[in-house]
C-alpha cells in the first residue's frame, strides 16, 4: 500500500513548524506541542452535528441579538462603550455565536457578527483599552480603583478566530496595544485579590464581587497570549502571562475551588501555563485537581460532578446537578490539554460530557436552556423546593427551559461550535489526527511543502461505531493521518482501500498511518461497540454503558409553558417561553441483581434521526430486567437520595427500556439494584419536604471569613 507504515503510539511527536501552518506551533521557549487547532473554518459539522449547530442559528444563540436584555441599545456597553453597563454576557456570547456563523456559513448571522467585530475594533482607546470604558477603573464605596479585565478574557477567542478565518490585518495591532495596556497595568489596578467576602469571590468592601472574579480567572488569558506570541514572537508577553499566573487566586481550601464554572477552567491553568515554565509538577497539578474532584463529587456518569452551583458538603448524590456553563468550560478546559500534551484521554472526556450531557441541557429546538442537568433527574418543573445551591425557596427555578437564562444562555453557545472546529487537529510531523469521531468536512493543509487535503468523515457516531473517511488530496502527498482509539473500545479495526491493515488495539493510544495519500483513498473504521456497567463505590447504584454513551431509563415526557416563571430577573412572552418537563410514565426503578449488563443486544433504528437527541429519537434502546422501587420517591419535587443498594423489592420484575443519556431530559442514569437475597435492605421512604430551616447548613459558606482571613495572610 505505497509504503503504509502502521504503528500505534500515544501521541504525535512534537514539533515547532508545520508548511502553510506558520505561527499554529509552540515556538521557543514555549515547550514544543504535538496538536495544534486548524484554523476556524477548516472544519464543517455534517450529519447530526449539522442540525444541531442548524438549529442553533434559530434557537438562543443565533436569536439573542434580537430579545436579549443585554443586546438593548441601553445595556449594550460592548457596542456604546461610553455607557455603564455590559459585563461578560455578550464576550460570552459573541465566542460562541462568531465560529456558528463560519462553520453554518448562514448569511444573517456573518452580517452580525461583522458588524461586531467592526464595532469592537473601533472602540479602542489611544491606551489600547477596547470595550466597555466603565470596566477600565471601577471605583468601590471604599475608594479602590481597579481595572476588570475578566470579560476581555473572555472575548480574546474571537479575534484570535477573526484572525484565522479571514486573516484581517487589524486584528494583530489590535492585540498587541490592549497586551501592552494590561502589562502598564499598575499593580493597585491589575487583578486584585479580594481580602474580603463571601463565596470565595470577594468584594464586601469594595461594594461588588464584580471586578474580583477575574482574580479566580485570570488564567483564561493565557492560551490567548501564547498564540499572539507564536504569531508575532514578542518576547513581552510572555512576562504578561507570567504575571497573569501569578495573579490567580490560590486555592480556596483542601478544594481548589467551590464553584463549578470556576474549576472548569481553573483545573487546567497550572497545565496550560508549563508550557511556560517548563516544571512537570504544574502539569501533574492539573491532573490532580481533576482526581480529586472526580473522585468526592463526581459519582455519577460521565465526567460530570455534584456542583449545583457550587459543591456543597453532603451533596454527592447524582441527584446533584451540574451547571450547563460547567460543561463547554470543561470541554474548553480538555481541548486546550489535549493539543498540549496530545493525550487522547482529554478527547474522551470531551466525548463524555458533550455527547451525554450537553445535548439534555437544552431543549430539542435549542430555544431554550437550562442551568442545572443531573444524573438522576426525573422532572423539570418550576418549584422552588429543590434543594440547590442557587435556588431553594424563593429563588428562582433552575430547572425549567428559558431562552433567558443570563448565564447559560449566553455561554453554552460555543458547545457545538467548538466541538466542532475541535473535531481533527493538526499534527506537528505535518500531519492530520482524528481527535473527536463526527460527521464532518475537513479542508487543511498536510505534508510538505502544505498541500490542500479535503477530508470528509460518514460517520453515525456515537451511536454506532463505524466511520469512512474518504481522503482526497489536491496532488499525492506524504504525511501521518492520526486515529484516535477512544478509551471504551475493545476492538479497533481499520481497512484502508478495502484491505484490512494488521495491528493490536491498545485503548487510548493513536493508530498512525503514514504514506503517501493520493486521491480517491478511503479509510473504514469499525469501532465495536459493547455494553458495560459502572457500580458507584459511595452507595454501590449501576449505570449501563455502550460505547462512548451512558444510559438512561426512558422516561416519557409531557411539555408544559411556564411563562409565569420569573427566570431569574426576565420576563417571558409567547415567542420565547419557558417550558417545565414532568413524567408522564414511572421513573423509580431499580435493575435487578444477577441481570448480565454486558450481554445487552441494542435495538437499533434503522436510520438515524436528523436530530438524534430526544426521547422519541434516541436510536438505540437497550432493554434490562428491574422492578420498582415503591419507597423511592420525590423529596421537595427532586428524587430522593439514592440509599445503599441492595434493595429489597418484591414488585413484579419489568422490562425496561433505556436510551442515550443524552436523549433523555428526564433521566435515571444511577440505579439502585434490587434483590430479594440476605443483603438486601429496605427502602426507608424519605419525607416528600424538609422545612428549609432544618436542611443542612452549607459549611463552606459559614467558612468564608476564615478563608478570607486566610487570603489576607497570603
Amino acid at each position: 500500500m505505497d509504503q503504509l507504515k502502521v504503528s500505534l503510539v500515544p501521541a504525535p511527536a512534537t514539533g515547532r513548524e508545520h508548511d502553510g501552518y506558520t505561527g499554529y506551533l509552540n515556538q521557543t521557549p514555549l515547550l514544543a506541542a504535538p496538536l495544534f487547532k486548524l484554523p476556524l473554518g477548516s472544519i464543517r459539522p455534517l450529519g447530526w452535528l449539522k442540525k444541531q449547530t442548524d438549529l442553533m442559528l434559530n434557537g438562543i444563540t443565533g436569536r439573542l441579538p434580537e430579545y436579549g436584555e443585554f443586546f438593548r441599545p441601553e445595556n449594550n456597553g460592548w457596542l456604546q462603550p461610553e455607557l455603564e453597563n455590559g459585563w461578560e454576557e455578550i464576550p460570552y456570547w459573541l465566542r460562541g455565536f462568531y465560529p456558528l456563523s463560519v462553520i453554518t456559513d448562514d448569511k444573517r448571522c456573518r452580517q452580525i457578527a461583522i458588524q461586531y467585530l467592526d464595532r469592537l475594533l473601533s472602540t479602542q482607546d489611544h491606551d489600547g483599552f477596547f470595550g466597555p470604558r466603565y470596566l477600565k477603573k471601577l471605583q468601590g464605596k471604599n475608594g479602590q480603583v481597579i481595572c476588570d479585565l475578566h470579560p476581555h478574557m473572555v472575548i480574546m477567542p474571537v479575534f484570535i478566530g477573526h484572525y484565522e478565518y479571514t486573516g484581517d490585518s487589524r486584528v494583530i495591532p489590535f492585540l498587541r496595544r490592549f497586551f501592552q495596556f494590561c502589562a502598564e497595568l499598575p499593580e493597585d489596578q491589575f487583578i486584585p485579590l479580594s481580602t474580603t467576602g463571601n463565596f470565595g469571590w470577594g468584594g464586601k468592601e469594595f461594594g461588588s464581587m464584580q471586578p474580583f472574579v477575574q482574580s479566580i480567572r485570570a488564567g483564561q488569558m493565557l492560551p490567548h497570549l501564547f498564540w499572539y506570541y507564536n504569531q508575532t514572537g514578542e518576547t513581552f508577553v510572555l512576562d504578561l502571562a507570567r504575571r497573569f499566573f501569578q495573579h490567580i487566586r490560590p486555592p480556596w481550601d483542601e478544594w481548589l475551588d467551590h464553584h463549578a464554572v470556576n474549576f472548569a477552567e481553573r483545573f487546567a491553568y497550572s497545565g496550560i501555563y508549563y508550557q511556560l515554565s517548563g516544571l512537570p509538577y504544574h502539569l501533574d497539578q492539573t491532573e490532580y485537581w481533576y482526581q480529586q474532584f472526580a473522585a468526592t463529587w463526581g459519582q455519577m456518569p460521565r465526567g460530570i460532578f455534584a456542583a449545583d452551583e457550587r459543591i456543597r458538603p453532603d451533596c454527592v448524590d447524582p441527584r446533584q446537578a451540574f451547571e450547563t456553563c460547567g460543561m463547554v468550560d470543561m470541554a474548553k478546559s480538555f481541548y486546550y490539554l489535549g493539543r498540549i500534551t496530545g493525550n487522547p484521554q482529554y478527547a474522551d472526556r470531551v466525548e463524555d460530557i458533550m455527547l451525554n450531557h450537553f445535548p439534555a441541557a437544552y431543549s430539542p429546538d435549542q430555544k431554550a436552556v437550562h442551568y442545572l442537568t443531573a444524573a438522576n433527574q426525573p422532572q423539570l418543573d418550576r418549584s422552588k423546593l429543590h434543594h440547590y445551591r442557587n435556588g431553594g425557596e424563593g429563588g428562582p427555578a433552575f430547572l425549567v427551559y428559558s431562552p433567558h437564562n443570563r448565564c447559560c444562555g449566553h455561554n453554552a453557545g460555543m458547545g457545538w461550535p467548538w466541538y466542532t472546529e475541535n473535531l481533527w487537529q493538526g499534527t506537528a510531523d505535518h500531519g492530520l489526527a482524528v481527535w473527536l469521531y463526527a460527521a464532518c468536512q475537513i479542508d487543511a493543509l498536510a505534508g510538505q511543502p502544505g498541500v490542500p487535503v479535503r477530508c470528509k468523515v460518514d460517520t453515525d457516531y456515537p451511536f454506532r461505531g463505524k466511520a469512512k473517511i474518504a481522503v482526497t488530496p489536491e496532488q499525492p502527498v506524504h504525511f501521518p493521518l492520526y486515529l484516535r482509539i477512544p478509551r471504551w473500545c475493545q476492538n479497533f479495526s481499520v481497512s484502508l482501500n478495502g484491505q484490512p491493515l494488521e495491528f493490536q488495539t491498545q485503548k487510548q493510544q493513536y493508530l498512525r498511518l503514514e504514506r503517501n495519500w493520493l486521491p480517491g483513498d478511503s479509510l473504514e473504521i469499525d469501532m465495536a461497540m459493547t455494553t458495560s456497567s459502572t457500580t458507584w463505590p459511595r452507595n454501590g447504584s449501576v449505570t449501563i454503558d455502550r460505547g462512548p454513551l451512558s444510559y438512561s431509563l426512558k422516561i416519557e415526557e409531557t411539555w408544559n409553558q411556564a411563562n409565569d416563571v420569573n427566570y431569574v430577573r426576565y420576563t417571558t412572552d409567547e415567542q420565547h417561553p419557558n417550558w417545565e418537563v414532568l413524567p408522564k410514565t414511572p421513573w423509580n426503578y431499580g435493575l435487578s441483581a444477577g441481570c448480565d449488563w454486558t450481554h445487552i443486544a441494542p435495538v437499533t433504528a434503522e436510520h438515524i434521526a436528523d436530530n438524534p437527541w430526544t426521547v422519541e429519537n434516541a436510536p438505540i434502546e437497550l432493554k434490562v430486567s428491574g422492578r420498582l422501587i415503591p419507597g423511592w420517591t420525590l423529596q421537595d419535587q427532586t428524587a430522593s437520595e439514592l440509599q445503599a443498594s441492595p434493595i429489597y423489592s418484591d414488585t413484579p420484575e419489568e422490562q425496561l427500556t433505556l436510551i442515550p443519556l443524552g436523549c433523555a431530559r428526564l433521566r435515571i442514569s444511577c440505579f439502585p439494584v434490587v434483590d430479594n437475597g440476605p443483603e438486601a435492605r429496605e427502602w426507608v421512604t424519605a419525607p416528600e419536604h424538609i422545612p428549609h430551616e432544618q436542611r443542612s447548613k452549607n459549611r463552606f459558606d459559614m467558612q468564608s471569613q476564615v478563608n478570607d482571613k486566610k487570603q489576607q495572610d497570603l
